[in-house]
């Protein structure tokens, strides 16, 4: 069911106009059908593969798509989850979500249908080796495999070479498209996936090569070159347009493209099976011709291509009838025949402007109990068109039979009652545990693997009659409400438990062993729900009280109760605390993080409600903090959970704040990237320093395609690109006794233990003598590094630039980082 209505959705989604957000399935344009017309005799298709959200040429998809009429895919090899978020504090798997999204977005855009592997973005690596080494080679090689089987493209393009210096997740990406060009047609490998598909030979694989790569004065003669840069009058729009858009769907990272017009040259190395020289698609027959036993088909689709009115798209039905009829006369193994159905369905829709929609009373339901429906279908054409009958959640079948008049909806109310083991919502890949490098798959999910989003909590099919043929339309159930300022929202319905209860970190410090108040968020997914609340501690820690009676009026509404916890005298062992809720005669333990963004749909991870606790020895002089924010980080809220006194200091407020109360100002990562305006307080923050302060600045990114313009050090110093990405790289002191190291916290070996991800990056690349650097590292093979920390005496303060990733590593929980970082804001 999940599969058809995707591929009704793709199908069709010809570049016009973003559906990331939910809403009611748009109504093609006149334009628009005669597109989907004209794809409807192209049986070809390429898959491009990449390794992050953001990495694929919308240019190329969108041309590929609109301009040739292929079927078109890009495989991502990972979510993203490893980034930056230049939009708000989401990072990991939440940050993965977000990305996910927006390449849904960007895909309901150009038109290309989006998919991704198991493997997940651990954050920059130098090499395929390790890249592939923390994935499992022959895991993720499965997976690219399975999507190569399923997609069964007749061209494979990758976006990277083989060939390093590259970031190791674009190199391990084009080596395993390599590999799985080879393998994905041999039916040795990996034969438990031929239940579900067979093996597939593409005929090509090239590779696109990045116009930025190029020299000045590089010989394109041995590339082969493709004309990008078209416009189609019936859209109204150049690819280039379309592409702009696509990318600027990228927005966590920053890549809002303006749009391109004319001429705009693609380049390509043929790299295995027939190679072109002179047109990436010579000798390729992407006509219905290529299959024998398929004139029919082609007769149908050029009868109805050449006959469609775009003043009365409703007088094709019947000639797309003919080509439905042509195409179920195919047998079940033509690669072709289910991908067309769907797209010749979507269009017969589409023609007589038919409009299904299922809404749930409330945006959620609970397991066990009954969810109220509004089903609507209207007919805006002049066409005849029987509603037959609808298929409810649960398979209960009933008939309709009824004529739908001309633009007069036909309205139901229907109740159904969820299981009471439906599973409860929440993105497929992240119900369980997020550990190693790839995410786990049990159960049901398995078979969602490669897919974007997961099966909906509910959805309806529609059973109706056009020009004497019956269809089926799956709809999935949305939710719909008016915003005062943007209008009507959709959202899609979830099934949710009776009561989450969410702790408000993931990772909770207990500094030096003292009890600290562990706030838990009880929200309601339902009306009058009572209940009990407990936490769960490890053996030898102090709960206060045991449990919590509550009762929530109203379904949304929320509640916090507090838990003083202590941790066991002198314990740096650490825990698991846990909140389980009892509702009636069932226990639950579910937390539930939303993410809120504009373009994307209201999205919620639900997972158990747990946390780690984090006992360790914390000493801090001066707790007394000014932060001026930067994009994308919580080291501000963790250090606040710490002890410290947290002024956030927003541009508006710098300019008037006196800074000497604070002993040490602390500078968001990025924020001069962000707020090249910050600029104007460079001196203020100088003469802060003169003065006697302490003035910190984390990272900030220096690119050739980001310059950084303004910064506020007082010597001349260069952020370069360097970063050590081993997180256990030794990280030795460059000067004996450093000051840094030994107090307020005396540091030892210990606390760069258990570090995540990385260990820093945009380390300073050249730097005035007056700055002192504090730590020599590198990666495996590297030369030293001494970039990372560097610290400056400038009048009676200290001015300190760092690129340690101590955003990450707060909020992941590293005790030595949170020592470390003491030791830095201490006057």
């Amino acid at each position: 069911m999940r599969n058809l209505l995707l591929g009704m959705m793709l199908a069709m989604s010809l570049g016009f106009g973003s559906t990331a957000v939910a809403r009611p399935a748009r109504q093609l344009h006149a334009g628009e059908i005669a597109a989907g017309l004209k794809r409807l005799g192209v049986t070809g298709s390429v898959l491009y593969v990449a390794a992050h959200p953001d990495d694929e040429n919308t240019r190329l998809l969108a041309w590929l798509v609109g301009e040739r009429g292929l079927r078109t895919g890009y495989l991502s090899v990972t979510r993203g989850d490893g980034g930056q978020n230049l939009i708000g504090t989401e990072q990991g798997a939440l940050l993965g979500l977000i990305r996910t999204h927006e390449l849904l977005a960007a895909r309901s855009v150009d038109g290309a249908e989006q998919f991704f592997t198991r493997a997940r973005d651990f954050g920059y690596s130098k090499s395929a080796e390790e890249t592939l080494r923390i994935w499992g080679h022959d895991a993720v090689l499965a997976d690219v495999v399975l999507a190569i089987r399923r997609f069964q493209p007749d061209v494979i393009i990758t976006r990277f070479t083989t060939e390093p210096p590259n970031h190791g997740h674009h190199t391990a990406s084009a080596l395993l498209a390599a590999e799985a060009f080879i393998a994905a047609a041999d039916p040795k490998r990996f034969p438990e996936q031929l239940s579900e598909v067979k093996p597939w030979k593409a005929d090509r694989l090239l590779q696109n090569a990045s116009s930025w790569s190029f020299k000045p004065d590089e010989d394109l003669s041995r590339y082969v070159k493709l004309d990008v840069g078209g416009y189609d009058a019936l859209l109204g729009r150049s690819w280039g347009e379309v592409a702009a858009e696509s990318r600027s769907q990228h927005k966590s990272q920053g890549f809002g493209q303006a749009a391109d017009r004319g001429p705009a040259a693609e380049y390509f190395t043929p790299l295995a099976g027939t190679l072109p020289k002179r047109d990436v698609f010579e000798g390729l027959d992407f006509s219905w011709k290529r299959w024998t036993g398929s004139e029919a088909v082609s007769r149908a689709v050029a009868a109805a291509t050449k006959a469609f009115d775009a003043r009365a798209p409703h007088r094709s039905l019947p000639a797309l009838v003919r080509v439905h009829e042509a195409l179920t006369a195919l047998p079940d193994t033509h690669p072709w025949k289910a991908p067309k159905l769907r797209e010749v369905e979507a269009l017969i829709a589409h023609c007589a402007g038919l409009f299904l929609e299922v809404r749930a009373a409330a945006p959620t339901g609970i397991p066990g109990l009954p969810v109220a429906l509004d089903v609507v279908a209207l007919n805006r054409s002049p066409a005849a068109v029987e509603w037959v009958g609808l298929t409810l959640p649960g398979e209960k079948t009933e008939a309709v039979g009824k004529a739908l008049a001309a633009n007069v909806p036909l309205k139901l109310s229907r109740t159904v009652t969820l299981p009471t083991t439906a599973p409860i919502s929440t993105p497929y890949w992240l119900r369980e545990p997020v550990t190693g490098g790839l995410y786990t798959l049990k159960g049901e999910d398995r078979a969602l693997t490669g897919q974007p989003e997961g099966v909906p909590a509910l959805s309806v099919a529609f059973e109706y009659q056009v020009a004497g043929r019956r269809f089926r339309a799956v709809r999935p159930v949305v939710h719909a409400w008016t915003d005062p300022v943007r209008g009507e929202l959709y959202r899609d319905f979830e099934v949710v438990p009776p009561v989450t209860a969410t702790l408000a970190e993931d990772v909770l410090m207990f500094p030096n062993g003292e009890s600290r108040a562990v706030p838990v968020v009880l929200a309601a997914g339902m009306d009058q729900v009572p209940g009990t609340v407990r936490m769960v501690a490890p053996p030898g820690w102090r709960v206060e009280p045991a449990s919590v009676e509550f009762k929530l009026a109203a379904r949304g509404d929320e509640r916090t109760v507090t838990f003083q916890v202590t941790p066991p005298p002198g314990s740096k062992q650490e825990g698991v605390l846990s909140v389980e809720v009892d509702v009636g005669d069932r226990a639950w333990s579910w937390s539930a993080r939303s993410v809120s963004h504009p373009h994307i749909p209201p999205l919620t991870v639900r997972q158990p409600s747990t946390a780690a606790a984090v006992p360790f020895s914390l000493a801090m002089k001066g707790k007394r903090i000014g932060y001026i924010p930067g994009p994308g980080d919580r080291v501000a809220e963790s250090l606040s959970a710490v002890g410290y006194e947290v002024t956030l200091l927003p541009e508006e407020r710098l300019a008037r704040e006196p800074l000497e109360r604070f002993d040490a100002i602390l500078v968001g990562v990025r924020a001069f990237n962000a707020n090249t305006h910050l600029a104007v307080h460079r001196e203020r923050l100088l003469q802060y320093v003169e003065g006697g302060g302490r003035l910190v600045v984390q990272y900030n990114t220096n690119s050739r395609v980001g310059p950084l313009t303004s910064f506020v050090g007082p010597y001349p110093l260069e952020i370069g690109r360097d970063r050590v990405t081993d997180e256990t790289a030794a990280m030795t002191p460059v000067r004996a006794n450093e000051p840094l190291l030994r107090a307020p916290n005396a540091l030892t070996a210990a606390d760069f233990e258990g570090w995540v991800q990385e260990r820093g990056l945009y380390f300073a690349s050249s730097w005035d003598a007056r700055y002192q650097p504090v730590f020599a590292m590198h990666d495996a093979g590297e030369a030293p590094l001494q970039g990372a920390l560097l610290v400056a005496r400038h009048g009676k303060g200290t001015f300190i630039y760092t690129g340690l990733a101590f955003f990450r590593q707060l909020p992941a929980g590293v005790p030595g980082a949170y020592r470390l970082l003491a030791n830095i804001l201490s006057p």
